[in-house]
């Protein structure tokens, strides 16, 4: 029985007691127990460096993600000074550029810091979800693997020594631009032009969605004068002594996109008007050397991300429903609330098994997934390398599209404060999430690639073989199942050609991909948990 009482003594207190206390790496025994099984003899140093890392990523740069994510601190433009200079400044918050900075000071892509250290520390911060810190971190470790292989001249060595270990207290930025008006995915179709002058590169053309547009670098995709192959080039933001008088190096930035999610990362439109840019890598390479090394880093990171905040959302979700109170029960007892609590918690953690599991397979490869099908190198090495390939693009598809389900789902234990976006971080997690599905190839676009890929390996590496690697030690009769049906869709000439045949083909390669992704997650899940590899 409840009499009206004027003066509602109800609070949220409680929870929010927990909820801000909470420490992402001290206290969470799985996510510990995760770094154990995968880091090895690394663990001792990792762990340590988690710790001390984690104590700034859930208090301080969690607080400070937060603020600069109100809406009236969204990043604007200030295309002229008042004495008429195009100076195409991006104002960006106070709480922006600091945790930038202090993020950035952690030397995440330095020669000394253990691949390890830097894998968990970016799970950490995925936490409080994108905040402009989590793509500008995707797009540096693409461009300090580009440099560490192809920078060949003074200018590549300095922008490598800034970006990778600090300049003057400072760390370099990087960014990737790659999409243009009439492509986006379609790379090869790229218009911008790359004219040699001097022992460098003078860049024309616009790009059209540019990410991490306050960036200090950029990969930027261009073809050379009279070419048809797409070459990449780094392109500083600056020139050198240029930053402090806000002279842009050769272009010009001419607005900046309103999105519905990742707000608080600066997505840019710009004009290039011979632009200084240096060549990585042979000029033929370019989209091979972007797709394997660029892409694929970037790819991982997304992965890594949903994991990380899925399993973020999942523990604010189940502590809610077991403090909040509804018809006289707590809605943990609800049975069906109890139901999605669980289904939530397992994707979290499979998502985030999955994630490590990837990196270990990545790190145990020499050069990576190394950008081609075509290499001539040993059996044995090439299916590893192609298993990584398609890997990473299904951990990819999987973790994007899950994420806005799970924060989904996690909304609706908050009831009607779940789309308040100063109750807590899952609709801001849900809007980022629906912009990373499409980031760095939609769905669509993977699940095609992956097809074709198949097709291309089918003489060297059957479907049939790539699930038994993939899955060892998992159920013999989903193995069967989708060894079997994984034969037959890759057997079909194409996703391209249009009819219903092939529409339904795609609609059943599309859940299979999805399915073979969680199989591997459940396994590296269930692996885990048993604590052996």
């Amino acid at each position: 029985m409840s009499l009206p009482d004027r003066n509602n003594p109800y609070a949220f207190d409680e929870f929010l007691s927990w909820r801000n206390s909470f420490d992402y790496y001290a206290d969470d025994p799985f996510l510990q127990k995760t770094v154990r099984f995968f880091c090895g003899p690394q663990f001792q140093e990792v762990d340590r460096q988690a710790r001390e890392c984690s104590q700034k990523v859930s208090f301080r740069w969690r607080d400070l993600a937060d603020a600069a994510a109100a809406p009236e601190k969204q990043p604007y433009m200030v295309h002229y000074d008042g004495h008429n200079h195009r100076i195409d400044r991006i104002v960006r918050p106070l709480e922006t550029l600091t945790l930038e900075r202090e993020v950035f000071s952690e030397a995440l892509f330095s020669q000394k810091t253990l691949a390890w250290t830097r894998v968990v520390k970016v799970f950490l911060l995925s936490q409080n979800s994108e905040a402009c810190i989590i793509c500008p971190i995707a797009c540096t470790e693409g461009l300090v693997a580009l440099l560490r292989k192809f920078a060949d001249t003074p200018e590549t060595k300095r922008i490598l020594a800034h970006v990778a270990e600090g300049e003057g207290g400072t760390f370099g930025i990087g960014a990737q631009y790659l999409s243009e008006i009439q492509g986006g995915s379609d790379v090869p179709a790229n218009l911008v032009e790359a004219v040699p002058d001097q022992g460098f590169y003078r860049l024309y053309g616009k790009k059209f969605f540019c990410s991490a547009a306050h960036a200090d670098y950029a990969v930027i995709t261009a073809k050379p004068a009279g070419s048809e192959k797409v070459a990449v080039f780094v392109t500083p933001s600056w020139l050198p002594g240029n930053k402090e008088k806000e002279i842009r190096n050769g272009y010009t930035i001419d607005r900046i996109k309103v999105k519905m999610g990742t707000r608080e990362l600066p997505t840019a439109e710009i004009n290039y008007d011979g632009a200084v840019a240096y060549p990585l890598g042979p000029l033929s390479r370019g989209l091979a050397n972007v797709v394997g090394m660029v892409l694929t880093l970037s790819r991982l990171t997304l992965a890594l991300a949903g994991g990380a905040g899925a399993l973020r959302g999942a523990r604010e979700a189940r502590r809610y429903a077991a403090f909040r109170t509804a018809f006289g029960l707590r809605l943990a007892d609800f049975p069906m609330l109890a139901r999605q609590l669980d289904s939530l918690e397992h994707a979290a953690k499979r998502m985030t098994a999955g994630a490590f599991a990837m990196y270990d397979l990545f790190f145990a490869l020499p050069d990576g997934v190394a950008g081609s099908l075509a290499q001539d190198e040993p059996l044995d090495l090439k299916r590893k390398r192609f298993l990584a390939r398609e890997l990473v693009m299904l951990q990819k598809i999987a973790a994007a599209w899950d994420a806005t389900d799970l924060a989904r789902l996690g909304m609706s234990v908050f009831g009607g404060h779940g789309v308040m976006e100063d109750f807590s971080v899952l609709p801001r997690m849900y809007r980022d999430g629906a912009v990373n599905e499409l980031w760095e190839g939609p769905r669509n676009v993977l699940v095609t690639q992956m097809h074709r890929d198949f097709q291309r390996a089918a003489d060297f590496y059957p479907v049939s073989d790539l699930v038994s690697d993939l899955l060892p030690g998992a159920d013999p009769g989903l193995c069967a199942r989708l060894a079997k049906e994984g034969a037959e869709l890759v057997a079909y000439p194409s996703l391209v050609d249009p009819s219903p045949a092939t529409g339904e083909v795609c609609e059943r390669f599309d859940a299979w991909c999805s399915d073979l992704a969680h199989a591997f997650q459940d396994l590296s899940l269930s692996l885990v948990e048993a604590g052996k590899k």
